[in-house]
C-alpha cells in the first residue's frame, strides 16, 4: 500500500521525442556540435530534433536534417529507443535512425561545427548526455550499422 502511495504522488515522465541521424559517409559517423545559442552550448551531438505532432519520424527527421544542415537524407533504419532523464521532469527519447546523404552540400544553419569520426574516435568527444548512449550503442555495432548501411545502398 505506502508503495502504491508514493507511486500515484510521484510525476508521470512524459518523454520528449527526439529523433537524430546517424548518417554514414566513407565507414564514418556525422557528428554536429551545438552551437553557443543553443540549450548544452558546445556540446556533440547526433543532428536532429524535437518531434511535433502528426508527422512521421522519418519524415520529421529528413526535413530536421534539412533545415540544419541543408541537406537531403534518406531515412533507412529505425535503431530503437534510447532514455535519458536530464531532471525529474525532462526525460528525452532519443529516436536514431541510420541515413545516407542524398543530395546537397552541408551548410551549418545552427551548429557550430560537424567532424566525420570513425569508430575508435567516438570518445574523443564531449557529447550532450542524451547521446551517450547512442555513442555506446555505435561503439558495440559499428559493424552491423556499416552492413546495414552497405545493403541499403546497394539496393536503391
Amino acid at each position: 500500500m505506502l508503495f502504491f502511495e508514493v507511486m500515484k504522488f510521484m510525476p508521470q515522465k512524459n518523454p520528449v521525442l527526439v529523433t537524430c541521424a546517424l548518417l554514414f559517409q566513407e565507414g564514418k559517423v556525422l557528428a554536429a556540435r551545438r552551437s553557443q545559442q543553443m540549450d548544452l552550448p558546445l556540446l556533440w551531438e547526433f543532428p536532429g530534433g524535437k518531434m511535433e505532432v502528426g508527422e512521421s519520424e522519418k519524415n520529421y527527421l529528413a526535413r530536421e536534417i534539412q533545415e540544419e544542415l541543408g541537406i537531403s537524407i534518406d531515412v533507412f533504419d529505425r535503431l530503437g529507443d534510447f532514455d535519458y532523464a536530464y531532471s525529474d521532469e525532462k526525460l528525452i527519447r532519443l529516436i536514431p535512425f541510420l541515413a545516407t546523404k542524398k543530395s546537397g552540400k552541408i551548410n551549418l544553419l545552427e551548429h557550430s561545427q560537424i567532424v566525420w569520426l570513425a569508430r575508435f574516435e567516438l570518445q574523443q568527444l564531449e557529447w550532450a548526455p542524451a547521446d551517450l548512449p547512442i555513442v555506446e550503442y555505435l561503439e558495440r555495432n559499428w559493424e552491423e550499422c556499416q552492413k546495414k548501411m552497405l545493403n541499403y545502398l546497394l539496393n536503391n
